[in-house]
């Protein structure tokens, strides 16, 4: 208790300057002192627990708060500085080192503490908080991210540039270092564009400039001052070179050279989203964003040039949120040719390729577009299965039925002839899990059971159910086995229908969970 009992002392002087400046009464400062002296008692403890020091933090937070609110509101202007104006803060600071010594593995302590410093205008610290993180934890991004941060927002993109080439070179595999590296480039291409506008240093194209070049000789010549044109001459040439470098900064070729590093570090898909996601949403002049993503695609073709997520994202290129009318229908149906033509150019080959075709239409199918253009993604899916010269996908198969059931009556004037009607739902579903290609395919089933449950008897349904279970192979298995069940039992029903009844249903259930657990060997009566 002697530490506690030292807290407690370190504690007078502000809490009396407090009740001197009228921001607290005697009684709320007792109450104060109790309740951080349970919080110390709860911290002294054989093993503390991080939650304690949490806790000790946000009351901390919280009796700041109020500790400004009520200085605005009671004292009269600016007054002189005294221990209880930074106290309060320091000892979040204090109790935030404490803990850190005792959890120094938990990188989520360290990034609230950072935060906590950067929120109360600590930038020293924070700079020595980050440091120490990132000798204990260099392999996390985050830490990187939130300290180049900092140095941003203070004017150092030197040093945060320093900091995000620190990271990528211990953390090459990680997309968000990247993304924040190419975000960094990207901010600091529109600060020298701001910088520059302010200066009057303008990007002029080579034949305006050649032609107020020549007006300027002229003149130099019409005076006679040989000695002036000479000197202009030169300037223009050292000129040429500081005009060619801005262009090229202003063209995005920092930008671009970050992306190809990235590229060769990460050849992965999701790095390519990632950054797409940034250059998209980016505040940066169209012709620099059209640039970045131009040579962004390129690298995605020469980098995953067959990969089935890579081909979606390529096609999909120009589907952007804030697409509608006309440009949405266009862009839309060049998306989709561009996706059905690269399935059918497989002949079925890949699966993987026509199982993204199919999440693309299932997609745009839930967003709210026109009718007609939902009609025209399913039907264009439809077709794909249709192809002679291959055998049909599942993934194509399963969510061709998902959709036609859920959209039958919706989109009834929209969907194909051949199965705009329940009954040709139902028939077309029964047909695609009869393929030898398809009938041992989960998915083909599961879609199969939603059109049995929604256009036939309940009787058809777990007809088609039994057939299913004992079809199905592979990846899925499970899921077709526990279709029919309900999550749980409806006892009052079972109840009714005598003890024979209900002792079959829970027999049946308890026979399900059983293969759910063991395997196929009771699927087949073992």
């Amino acid at each position: 208790m002697e530490r506690v009992q030292f807290q407690q002392e370190q504690m007078l002087t502000e809490l009396k300057d407090l009740v001197r400046k009228g921001l607290f009464t005697q009684k709320e400062v007792k109450q104060i002192m109790q309740k951080r002296t349970s919080f110390e008692t709860a911290l002294v403890r054989r093993i503390p627990k991080k939650g304690d020091f949490l806790r000790y933090i946000a009351y901390e937070m919280g009796l700041e708060a109020l500790r400004r609110k009520r200085a605005a509101r009671i004292l009269d202007g600016p007054q002189p500085p005294s221990v209880s104006d930074y106290a309060l803060v320091r000892r979040q600071f204090h109790v935030f080192e404490r803990a850190l010594k005792k959890f120094k593995g938990d990188v989520g302590l360290w990034i609230q503490y950072i935060q906590v410093a950067k929120k109360e205008g600590a930038r020293t610290l924070v700079g020595r908080i980050t440091a120490r993180a990132l000798q204990l934890h260099p392999n996390v991004p985050a830490l990187y991210i939130l300290a180049a941060s900092h140095e941003l927002e203070h004017l150092a993109p030197s040093a945060a540039r320093a900091l995000l080439q620190r990271g990528i070179r211990l953390n090459p595999e990680s997309a968000e270092m990247w993304r924040e590296y190419v975000k960094m480039e990207l901010g600091f291409v529109e600060s020298l564009r701001r910088r520059w506008g302010v200066l009057g240093i303008e990007l002029e194209d080579t034949k305006g400039k050649g032609k107020q070049r020549a007006r300027e000789v002229d003149e130099d010549q019409e005076m006679g001052n040989e000695e002036v044109e000479r000197m202009q001459v030169d300037a223009e040439d050292e000129s040429d070179g500081g005009e060619a470098a801005r262009r090229q900064i202003m063209q995005g070729a920092i930008a671009k050279s970050v992306m190809s590093s990235a590229a060769k570090a990460l050849p992965k898909i999701e790095l390519f989203i990632s950054l797409q996601e940034l250059l998209t949403g980016y505040p940066c002049p169209p012709s620099l964003r059209d640039t970045l993503l131009d040579h962004l695609f390129t690298l995605l073709h020469e980098t995953l040039p067959a990969d089935p997520a890579a081909i979606r994202l390529s096609a999909t290129r120009h589907l952007l949120p804030d697409l509608e009318g006309e440009a949405l229908v266009d862009t839309l149906k060049d998306a989709n040719e561009r996706l059905a033509s690269a399935v059918r150019d497989q002949n079925g080959a890949d699966e993987r390729l026509a199982s993204v075709y199919a999440s693309f239409v299932q997609d745009w199918c839930r967003k709210d577009i026109d009718d007609s253009l939902k009609g025209y993604l399913i039907t264009s899916l439809q077709l794909l299965t249709q192809q002679k010269s291959a055998s049909p996908s599942p993934a194509l198969l399963a969510a061709t039925i998902t959709l036609l059931t859920t959209y039958q009556e919706s989109l009834h004037e929209y969907l194909p002839p051949t199965s705009n009607t329940p009954e040709r739902v139902l028939r077309l579903a029964r047909k695609s899990t009869g393929k030898d290609t398809t009938k041992h395919s989960a998915q083909v089933w599961l879609a199969r059971f939603d059109a049995e449950k929604q256009f036939s008897t309940s009787e058809d349904a777990k007809r088609a159910w039994d057939e299913g279970r004992g079809a199905v192979l592979g990846a899925g298995t499970e899921t077709v086995w526990l279709w029919g069940l309900d999550p749980e039992p409806d006892w009052e029903t079972t109840k009714g229908r005598g003890t024979g009844s209900a002792e079959a249903e829970v027999g049946e259930r308890v026979r399900l969970l059983e293969v759910r657990a063991y395997g196929s060997e009771f699927k087949h009566g073992r």
